[in-house]
């Protein structure tokens, strides 16, 4: 699926480096680089430079945005261009710089890998002196990761957005593994997945199916806007594997996989040499395809093959049952008797993961720290129950004395898998490529009603698809969706593993293979648990928060975490009050959390913001106000809440209103109005309406990530088990307070008004009240 070693020396100039990228990688993550830091303009700076050193003229895109979710920051993108050779669609590469706010992640693979990639494969490109039609743009853009602020900038407001074609995005959820192909499209895939066959990449790892699960999930990445706000479609490259490090201080240079980062090249590569004289402007299409990867190819048909496909299926099912009965090597009671030894072992595989999982999350509830849903061992519950689900297999299949009693026991499967997909035609189209493992267990099904006996090779051949289809998905659903869907693997399993009982089923001494696998689960289960500790590099995740609230003048240590640790306890003690109160305004986190625990702390004397009302006037109906915000303090958040459900109407943050796209992130907690990311300390200032019969109540809390190198505070350094929690608010000193003037407002006076009768202009005999 992917490369299996990388260039270790370094690679000719002309082709693609991993060892180069690496390099980049390196200089890139040195430090944590979110938006605001002092890193993260020094990492902006090293991109430019490294794209001038190409040959490149580099330009700066900077403006405030604010998404639809109410996210609003001053993004700062890095662009250069390849001039093309004729005016027609450009090329887009992707990739961010930011790395994630809160958990300082040092963003090596999220996104320093997608960067490097880009700048490796440019300097190949160039060196060549390739040829290209269109123009290459390059694209890094800034504050992906506190709302996907960068490329809505560009989408919106640069110029050379109306002219891109098309869109490679290279992205990251985890460390290693192999990188995914997922398209985004607003209509049909068609002529996209032909654009993406003729680049004809080494080691391509996709399907329709993937896209399809993407889509229900809250992941969005750049592309996401390019598509929504720009109708531009394009193609992300992502891996997924060793997910725990995803956006936590462990997303380090060196726990990048060096065989993921040649992966990432060997996609754009031959894309960037394809793609930069391809036709661009006609990537759109009404019709969709179906597509799934083998190793070293890529394989497409359209959606409209899916129901005559099925029918197929059907087909050939009911005539191979047909002839077997009538020449009597089917028989129609063990037909139905084969369709309990698989319900069994469905129930049984699915019941004993399921509840398998349920145990070991109350045996060792440190787990649910890793808010990403997948462990540091998880690959070893991952094959201990595949193989527990193995034996379940094998022990349900013994048939002990029975001649061929498999290919009675085929059939149940059969039938139930084209129950599935005749689901999967109405509800799930990107999934139909699984009518292609049926079809070929179908035909080993009438090899043998035709000629009485069993091929054992013929067998092989035709379980082939079986396994290059169906086998990945069995690795690729947990790691993709975390443990707690290991039930649908074991039963996935169960379906993958009666689909080849041709094989499988005339094995004899079953009961020894049952035995052989459950001893293996039991010693993948050992393994796992050795490995549950925690160390450096598999780190406990842990959090901790000084909150002020200078409305009830009280101040207290919070946590998000459910375990506390040594390193916790110091602050909130042994036993904790509830953190309930303070969920009162909850901010946002991916994962929903929540604080969890609170104790008193001692109060700080903390420079509070001034509030400004620059305008507090009504006209007509509305109630018009102008607020600016300003720290005095080096502050990195501001959040603000709308208590009441009170109507705001043109609604501005810095000078800019919403930008709308439909993201999958459900960013808006109850009542939140906004999230500010603060650069440079610049003020916040907000301008809005309400109606004049409501009253404002607004609440404002004011975060800096600074609490464990503040001066006013001294809280120890974690242990080098220890990471900051990510998704959450972490490390930070917190202020709650109402929206309300601290200084001498600046603001037009209240209107006075005087009442008075006058005569209606329109009716001389109704007298009115006006104002």
């Amino acid at each position: 699926m992917m490369p299996q070693s990388y260039d270790v020396t370094e690679a000719p100039l002309s082709e693609f480096s991993t060892k180069r990228a690496l390099e980049i990688v390196k200089n890139m993550s040195a430090k944590p680089h979110f938006v605001g830091s002092q890193n993260h303009k020094a990492v902006a700076n090293y991109l430019q430079k490294e794209l001038q050193s190409l040959g490149l003229q580099t330009t700066v895109q900077e403006g405030f945005t604010m998404t639809e979710k109410g996210t609003l920051v001053k993004a700062k993108n890095i662009i250069a261009k390849i001039k093309g050779t004729t005016d027609s669609k450009a090329l887009l590469l992707l990739a961010h710089y930011d790395s994630a706010p809160h958990s300082f992640s040092h963003g090596a693979s999220d996104d320093a890998s997608g960067v490097a990639t880009i700048i490796e494969s440019v300097r190949a490109f160039l060196h060549n002196k390739s040829t290209n039609k269109n123009d290459i743009i390059i694209l890094f853009s800034d504050a992906e990761e506190v709302g996907l602020n960068g490329a809505a900038l560009f989408v919106t407001q640069h110029l050379w957005a109306k002219n891109i074609g098309l869109v490679l995005n290279f992205e990251a959820r985890g460390s290693s593994g192999p990188s995914y192909m997922l398209m985004e499209t607003n209509q049909g895939n068609s002529k996209m997945s032909e654009a993406f066959k003729a680049a004809n990449a080494t080691y391509p790892v996709s399907n329709s199916l993937m896209y399809s699960v993407y889509k229900m999930l809250p992941n969005d990445t750049d592309l996401t806007v390019f598509r929504e706000a720009g109708k531009i479609q394009g193609f992300n490259f992502a891996f997924i594997d060793s997910h725990y490090d995803y956006h936590t201080a462990q997303d380090k240079f060196e726990h990048l996989d060096p065989k993921t980062l040649a992966h990432q090249g060997s996609y754009l590569f031959p894309l960037l040499n394809h793609l930069a004289n391809a036709d661009l402007s006609d990537l759109a299409s009404a019709e969709d395809d179906i597509y799934f990867t083998v190793p070293f190819g890529f394989i497409s048909y359209p959606f409209a093959w899916i129901f005559p496909m099925l029918i197929v299926g059907f087909a050939l099912l009911f005539l191979f049952v047909f002839i077997g009965l009538g020449k009597q090597v089917l028989r129609i009671d063990e037909i139905i008797k084969g369709f309990l030894p698989l319900i069994g072992a469905l129930i049984t595989a699915g019941l004993v993961t399921y509840i398998g999982w349920k145990l070991l999350l109350n045996f060792y509830p440190e787990y649910q720290d890793i808010l990403q849903g997948f462990t540091y061992n998880g690959q070893d519950y991952c094959y201990a129950f595949t193989s527990l689900t193995l034996g379940i297999c094998f022990l349900f299949y013994q048939n002990k004395g029975k001649r061929h009693p498999e290919m009675n026991q085929l059939i149940a499967p059969l039938f139930i898998w084209l129950l599935i997909n005749t689901g999967i035609a109405l509800k799930l189209k990107g999934a139909g490529f699984m009518i292609l493992p049926v079809l070929s267990s179908a035909f080993m099904l009438g090899f043998y009603v035709l000629t009485q006996k069993t091929n054992w090779l013929l067998n092989v051949i035709l379980a082939i698809p079986t396994l290059l289809i169906l086998a990945p998905l069995i690795q690729m659903f947990p790691v993709g969706l975390g443990l707690k869907v290991m039930f649908g693997t074991s039963i996935l399993t169960v379906l993958t593993f009666t689909l080849l009982l041709p094989i499988f089923g005339s094995y004899e001494k079953k009961g020894i293979w049952a035995t052989l696998f459950i001893l293996l689960a039991i010693g993948l289960f050992i393994k796992a648990h050795q490995e549950s500790g925690y160390t450096y590099g598999k780190a406990k995740p842990n959090s901790l928060v000084y909150a002020l609230d200078t409305d009830t003048n009280k101040a207290y240590w919070t946590t998000y975490d459910v375990n506390l640790d040594e390193w916790t306890k110091a602050y909130l003690g042994d036993n904790p009050k509830s953190g309930k109160p303070l969920n009162t305004n909850k901010l946002y986190s991916k994962y929903g959390s929540e604080f969890t625990f609170m104790a008193e702390a001692p109060m700080k004397n903390i420079a509070q913001p001034t509030i400004e009302f620059l305008r507090d006037t009504v006209k007509g109906n509305q109630h018009l106000y102008r607020i600016k915000i300003s720290p005095n303090r080096t502050v990195n958040r501001y959040d603000i809440f709308n208590n009441k459900g009170i109507t705001i109407h043109n609604f501005k943050a810095n000078g800019v209103t919403a930008i709308e796209f439909k993201s999958n992130i459900s960013g808006n907690t109850d009542g939140k109005l906004l999230s500010y990311y603060v650069v440079d300390n610049i003020p916040l200032e907000l301008e809005f309406s309400i109606p004049a019969n409501q009253k404002l109540d607004l609440d404002l809390v004011e975060s800096s990530f600074d609490l464990l190198t503040n001066p006013q505070f001294s809280v120890a350094k974690r242990k080098s088990w220890m990471i900051p929690t990510p998704f959450v608010l972490n490390d930070a000193v917190m202020i709650r307070q109402k929206l309300k003037a601290t200084a001498k407002t600046v603001s037009a006076p209240t209107p006075t008004y005087r009442r008075h009768w006058v005569k209606d202009s329109t009716s001389v005999t109704k007298d009115t009240l006006r104002r």
